[in-house]
């Protein structure tokens, strides 16, 4: 299912890209970022299954509301009104949702280190293969 939320202010639609979204203010922790001093640091998370999109506020200060209704948690419906603070978007879902274009700024890179040859190379001399002898043995038993 594809969902996105539509800013009322005007602004580029927010694609819901993941099962589970933090939404809040801290850059380093939030999938979606509002940058607004209303806005909680951690202020509610956005769950995607089987078709349907739920919301559950964090305690936030200022509140998520939907359809002018201050919410703990609940189910968003295509075309619901969405607010965290006084920031509002349109929800939107559904296979009429076009598929998000691909963000290369916005993109992720995972560093991954491998050691050097050198020391995999120890790591390898320590190790004793043995055909005729092996550590696997049937639950209960008790001969070595």
């Amino acid at each position: 299912m594809r969902a996105r939320l539509v800013p009322l202010k005007g602004g580029k639609p927010i694609n819901i890209t993941r099962d589970v979204t933090l939404v809040g203010r801290q850059k380093d922790l939030c999938d979606i970022v509002v940058d607004r001093s209303s806005i909680s640091k951690l202020h509610c998370l956005l769950v995607r299954t089987d078709g349907l999109l739920f919301l559950r506020d964090l305690g936030s200060t200022n509140g998520t509301k939907v359809n002018g209704q201050r919410v703990i948690r609940g189910a968003l419906l295509p075309g619901d009104e969405l607010a965290f603070a006084s920031e509002k978007f349109r929800v939107e879902m559904g296979a009429n949702v076009p598929d998000p274009e691909e963000d290369v700024h916005e993109a992720r890179t995972e560093e991954i280190r491998i050691p050097p040859k050198s020391m995999l190379d120890g790591l390898a001399a320590g190790l004793k293969v043995s055909d005729s002898h092996s550590d696997v043995r049937p639950i209960g038993s008790d001969s070595v």
